[in-house]
């Protein structure tokens, strides 16, 4: 019966950071919707640069539970420039704790407010936060033939137009490496074989036409391409094969000690302009990938195993980048909680912000 409560317990770690997470999304929704309003008068850049603060403070108190409360040690490979820049940023993909990994280097640059998504369509419809990430200046597509290129160039030259500092996410694989999924695997595996391409073991076959939208769009606005390999210990079973990396909650449960990213930055004149050749490109840059991987996953030299190649840096997040935000929205959403308007409101916010998000987002792409 001990061993149950105490596993129980454990398990029931992630309830809190759930809880403040999505509990102060009304409060978070509310705040950004005053200023909507207020700024409609003004010129654009105002309204996006206390939107790029206000998603600050919101992503913040994000990372203070995903590195401060669960202590995971991010370990960084490679050149991570100190100061921001407009950069598309593609990585591996093989969890929801990717879109983290994001928000862990952008706030290292004091960027944490540029980040921007390229999502799978589907992801518009999650209540408030499909909504205000198409509002933020995220990207919705559909896969393959369903693929809308003019709709997506529109979104970037708008936030172009109004000069939007751009930390552009983009996964190229299009979905997750799931070695559960072996079919997956197997199909890209197979797709990379018909057209003549490296076989990846470790990473998907990426596709290349939201890459290369993105990069042909901005080429004149973007200042470097960072490439991004993440790998997270703890990944590989008993028998040495990979395992499921770890789930949002799984990673609140503190079940990941250490993540490892590895970042190249590319300058954009190292990347061809034409998508034929972008797609070479690419599926070049991901066998790169597959090699760091194969090296950390699979490495004959247990010492050189967990590990990525070269030197690398322990980077410890400041409780000062983290906590002020936490205390904030936390403390402005308690506020409203303790009385019996503020909880209507509160209420409200969820069920018709919701519903005013998804009529939206089906109108509008």
């Amino acid at each position: 019966m001990l061993l149950s409560l105490v596993l129980h317990t454990y398990s029931m770690r992630y309830v809190l950071p759930a809880a403040v997470m999505m509990g102060t999304a009304p409060t978070y929704v509310l705040a950004w919707g005053a200023w909507r309003l207020l700024s409609a008068v003004l010129p654009a850049r105002f309204y996006r640069e206390v939107d790029d603060r206000l998603y600050t403070i919101y992503q913040s108190m994000v990372l203070f539970f995903f590195e401060n409360y669960t202590g995971v040690q991010v370990i960084i490979y490679g050149d991570l420039p100190k100061n921001k820049e407009n950069v598309i940023y593609l990585s591996n993909h093989q969890c929801t704790v990717d879109w983290i990994i994001a928000d862990m280097l952008a706030i290292r640059q004091n960027a944490l407010g540029h980040v921007r998504y390229v999502l799978k369509d589907g992801l518009k419809w999650l209540p408030l936060y499909g909504w205000y990430f198409s509002q933020h200046g995220g990207v919705y597509v559909k896969r393959s033939a369903n693929f809308n290129e003019k709709e997506m160039r529109a979104k970037l030259r708008a936030q172009m137009k109004a000069e939007t500092p751009m930390y552009l996410v983009i996964f190229p694989e299009g979905t997750r490496y799931n070695p559960e999924i072996p079919k997956v695997i197997a199909d890209s595996q197979s797709f990379a074989e018909k057209e003549g391409l490296a076989i990846l073991k470790h990473v998907l076959t990426p596709r290349v036409k939201a890459t290369h939208v993105a990069v042909d769009t901005m080429k004149d606005y973007l200042d470097a391409v960072y490439d991004v390999t993440v790998a997270y210990e703890g990944t590989v079973d008993h028998k040495g094969q990979r395992k499921l990396a770890p789930s949002m909650t799984e990673f609140l449960c503190k079940e990941c000690p250490r993540v490892h990213i590895f970042i190249d930055r590319i300058e954009l004149k190292d990347i061809p302009e034409e998508q034929i050749y972008m797609r070479r490109w690419l599926h070049e840059r991901f066998e790169i990938k597959d090699k760091l991987l194969i090296e950390f996953y699979d490495a004959k030299d247990s010492k050189r195993r967990n590990k990525f190649p070269g030197k690398s840096v322990h980077s410890k997040l400041s409780l000062k980048k983290t906590l002020p935000s936490l205390l904030f929205l936390g403390g402005l959403t308690a506020s409203m909680l303790l009385t019996e308007s503020g909880r209507k409101l509160y209420v409200k916010t969820w069920i018709y912000g919701t519903l005013i998000g998804c009529l939206w987002v089906s109108i509008k792409p």
